[in-house]
């Protein structure tokens, strides 16, 4: 259904697309918050996002791609608001972040904040987002082994943070 709606919109189906980012908001929205504290923020980041994603989704080769092409020009996004901004996310700041994460997910991000920000992405996207080893490495550019081993010094962190 998802590679349909990618055919279509690169045809230029304008509903198809709307389609594609309506399935795609609330992932949109938690990888985003990883990387801005600031709804406002948030929202910028989105909308530019779906902005480009628009323009540019007939460069898209592959439609099975389109949700880990889509979270790349996000974080991209992210990336270059907070470089113009020239505002970084303190640790501190995590914890006041995921306290306004919803109740379900408060464990979930609350301990997220316990790891380095290489790591803590790797684990949003990949317990959070449920991408595979090799979709996070395409979005972050990187070897698959390294995001493998990223997750494995994230487990061995947040063990020892839990058990004590």
């Amino acid at each position: 259904m998802e590679l349909l709606l990618v055919k279509r919109a690169q045809k230029g189906d304008k509903d198809a697309f709307v389609a594609l980012v309506e399935r795609n908001k609330v992932s949109l929205y938690k990888v985003a918050k990883s990387y801005l504290k600031n709804e406002d923020d948030i929202a910028d980041a989105m909308q530019d996002t779906i902005l480009s994603a628009f323009e540019h989704i007939g460069e898209l080769k592959n439609a099975a791609y389109f949700r880990t092409w889509l979270t790349r020009i996000l974080m991209n996004e992210c990336s270059s608001l907070l470089r113009q901004q020239k505002r970084f996310i303190p640790k501190e700041q995590v914890e006041d972040m995921t306290a306004s994460a919803a109740a379900d997910d408060r464990d979930f991000y609350e301990l997220l904040g316990e790891l380095q920000e290489d790591v803590r992405m790797i684990f949003l996207l990949y317990y959070g987002e449920g991408f595979n080893i090799r979709e996070i490495a395409q979005i972050l550019d990187l070897n698959e082994n390294t995001v493998k081993s990223r997750l494995k010094r994230g487990r061995e962190k947040l063990k020892k943070a839990v058990c004590y």
